[in-house]
């Protein structure tokens, strides 16, 4: 059966990814939009949540694509309304308004899905399953990128609640904690914060792992030339290295054989996603693991704090 879901919030990511995928998948009509910004052609849209939850009650499924300090607002009148809700990443503004929105979402009896889109990156599962039988000696994350090639004219991601580096940085985050065995908590980091800015644009972080496997991670949104989204693990088995986002994987210099799939695979982190929020609510079950989000928190709590050059788009 086909489900009715409405797109809140018609910025890049929406158009790049939402839209395309639901408009690809069996399971999902795209019924309305809410936004100031945009709508998409031959779809009914809104100015806001509240009118289209009044009006369209046949709307089972809201998904919020808004940046993440305005979307608890948003998230908790949905979850009010009884509608199932996916959360673009990162799910929430703070980690306690997540555990208010699972704590909703379980009283309604609705599903809730954080979405981590990285985790359905290409190789991430092939990856989890070498590491399993594997002994982690270390792992190091390099994840660089050009903010104004990425992220042009999005000036909400400098201000307080908008992660700043780590908006790409948790991409690199909810990998490393799908795919290791065993937890990490961070201990140490070092954030450089643009004088004219609310966030910081580069971190560095290290992690305790259980068997004292030396764990890190560098983000930098100044990077130009070639952009690396790079994850390197070395264990008693070999070394492994996963390369453009969780998409490429090799083990000790050899590429890894293509998945071995039907044809019938989806293909996509988005497709897989809306796959994955179809199973949660016809199965009724919430996905809410926010992880990546705590490293994050943990981060802004414990890291150094160094102010660099001023940062101008």
């Amino acid at each position: 059966m086909v489900m009715k879901v409405a797109l809140v919030g018609i910025g890049k990511i929406a158009r790049d990814q939402h839209v395309p995928s639901i408009a690809g998948s069996a399971d999902w009509e795209l019924a309305a939009t809410v936004s100031h910004q945009g709508t998409v052609d031959g779809v009914e849209a809104f100015a806001d949540l509240d009118t289209l939850l009044s009006v369209r009650p046949d709307i089972e499924v809201i998904s919020l694509c808004l940046p993440p300090v305005p979307r608890f607002r948003y998230a908790a009148a949905a979850l009010r309304a009884g509608r199932h809700v996916m959360l673009e990443k990162p799910p929430g503004a703070t980690v306690a308004e997540c555990h208010a929105l699972e704590a909703m979402a379980r009283n309604a009896g609705v599903s809730l899905f954080a979405a981590w889109h990285s985790r359905e990156a290409l190789e991430v599962q092939r990856a989890k399953s070498w590491l399993k039988n594997s002994q982690l000696q270390s792992l190091k994350v390099t994840w660089k990128e050009d903010v104004r090639r990425w992220h042009p004219g999005q000036e909400w991601i400098w201000k307080t609640g908008g992660l700043g580096v780590f908006d790409p940085g948790v991409n690199a985050l909810s990998i490393v904690t799908e795919i290791l065995p065993d937890p990490i908590h961070l201990n140490a980091a070092v954030l450089e914060f643009p004088e004219n800015c609310e966030t910081p644009i580069a971190a560095k972080l290290s992690f305790s792992h259980p068997q004292e496997a030396a764990v890190s991670a560098e983000f930098d949104w100044r990077q130009e030339g070639e952009q690396t989204w790079m994850i390197e693990a070395e264990t008693d088995s070999g070394r492994m290295v996963m390369s453009d986002g969780g998409a490429v994987i090799s083990i000790d210099g050899q590429p890894a054989p293509e998945p071995d799939t039907d044809g019938s695979a989806l293909t996509g982190e988005y497709p897989r996603l809306y796959a994955r929020m179809a199973a949660l609510v016809r199965a009724g079950e919430i996905d809410m693991d926010l992880s990546p989000m705590v490293h994050v928190a943990d981060a802004f709590l414990l890291g150094k704090r160094i102010t660099v050059a001023p940062f101008h788009e």
